[in-house]
């Protein structure tokens, strides 16, 4: 339905006072600002003024397989939400950020709109750590030439850390998350990407949770990422 008629079924606003709220920029679905005749789901978070309505905020950390789609699923295509329908987690849980379909790791569920922008905005900056292989041998040059920046199209990279495992794997750290940046970026280098797989954002590692799985984050690590994050 749309969000106006949502807000005023919850008792937030009429909706016309939705449609003012909207305008001020100050009603988020899902992390992102809503915009009038958006329209919302049962499922989704939707926060007023940095407050998600009726909804404790839970965190989990989740490994998200190969073919699963983060976001807006084609036919025949399965997304996150399809993944953890039945997982026993609140509704109003969604991914922050994306992983393309042929890769996989970490990914953070959150129903908390406040930490999509902090997490996923450019200006902030927060560490995210990939392991890759590649199909062709790494060249001698290719760990100086990925650290100190790679032009993109037209877009240079920000200097990011990389260590070399073997003579075709690497681990990467970036603070910056262009789409699809460390495919582009090894293929600007004449790398061929044949595995990508996210282990940690900021202090949330992957570990040995299992591809389709989920784990809550809670105690001391959600206060340390939530007070990077939120401060």
């Amino acid at each position: 339905m749309r969000i106006n008629k949502y807000l005023a079924l919850k008792n937030i606003s009429t909706r016309r006072g939705a449609d003012e709220l909207i305008e001020k920029g100050q009603v988020f679905i899902n992390g992102k600002k809503a915009v009038l005749g958006d329209k919302v789901q049962e499922e989704d978070s939707v926060e007023i003024k940095g407050k998600t309505s009726n909804k404790k905020p839970v965190y989990y950390a989740y490994n998200k397989p190969i073919g699963i789609i983060t976001h807006s699923p084609g036919e025949k295509e399965k997304d996150i939400k399809e993944d953890i329908v039945n997982k026993n987690i609140p509704k109003g849980v969604f991914p922050v950020g994306r992983l393309d379909k042929d890769s996989h790791g970490l990914i953070i569920l959150t129903n908390d709109g406040r930490i999509t922008d902090k997490l996923l905005n450019p200006k902030y900056i927060h560490e995210k750590e990939y392991v890759v292989k590649t199909s062709n041998k790494l060249r001698s040059s290719f760990k100086q030439k990925m650290e100190a920046g790679v032009n993109i199209e037209g877009y240079m990279t920000q200097k990011c850390k990389v260590q070399i495992l073997n003579e075709n794997t690497f681990r990467i750290i970036l603070s910056e998350g262009k789409k699809h940046q460390i495919r582009r970026m090894c293929s600007a280098l004449f790398q061929e990407v044949s595995d990508l797989k996210r282990i940690r954002v900021m202090n949330i590692q992957l570990g040995k949770l299992k591809p389709g799985t989920l784990r809550e984050i809670k105690g001391e690590e959600l206060a340390i990422f939530l007070k990077a994050l939120l401060g």
